[in-house]
């Protein structure tokens, strides 16, 4: 199962710099050590404020109690506090049936897209609906736009998933959302993305 992990550093009140060095240089060996075994499989930092240390963690794990094994055993634990998200399958996945392409340049967003079609919507309507959508989605993964999409838990009537998506610039992925075929029953969230050192990837 994977799991998207927010993770919140607070480093204490007068930790020296070497201190914090120390820290970051074995970080980034127990995360290698973790992608090595299959358990971190990406990592970003989101928008931050000044001072602030927030991390996205994309890790694989049989169940939560083995998570926290591997979150445990990384040295900024005690630092930071973690707060994980289960991600089920969604049947338009790209990474469930291929490799990444590689087409697309730019940088990386997770959205998270929650649909609610209007009340009384006809059963036949929504499903075409999803049918164009899902054929979107082969489009935009061939494209390398849709890298991988998952589902979310969601209220009796609504859709949600979490996608990550890579595009060249702020407008372009907001364009590419914009023309999705559920767009118009559609709610985003979207959270911009920069590499992180410790990203098993190198992105």
């Amino acid at each position: 199962m994977e799991y998207l992990v927010t993770m919140t550093t607070h480093v204490p009140t007068g930790t020296s710099e070497a201190a914090v060095e120390d820290m970051r240089v074995r970080e980034a060996r127990s995360a290698a050590e973790l992608a090595r075994a299959g358990r971190l499989l990406r990592l970003w930092r989101p928008p931050l404020r000044p001072g602030e240390w927030r991390s996205l963690g994309l890790f694989s794990a049989p169940d939560e109690a083995s998570l926290e094994r591997a979150l445990a055993s990384m040295p900024l634990r005690v630092w930071r506090t973690d707060q994980p998200s289960p991600l089920s399958a969604h049947p338009n996945d790209p990474g469930a049936r291929a490799a990444v392409p590689t087409l697309a340049a730019g940088r990386e967003f997770l959205i998270v897209m929650t649909v609610t079609p209007p009340p009384g919507t006809p059963r036949a309507q929504v499903d075409d609906v999803l049918s164009r959508e899902a054929e979107r989605a082969r489009d935009l993964a061939a494209r390398g736009n849709l890298l991988r999409l998952w589902s979310l838990p969601a209220p009796s009537g609504e859709r949600r998933a979490l996608g990550l998506w890579r595009a060249g610039d702020d407008a372009e992925i907001a364009a590419i959302v914009d023309a999705l075929p559920l767009r118009p029953w559609m709610t985003v969230e979207t959270t911009p993305l920069t590499p992180h050192p410790n990203d098993p990837t190198g992105r």
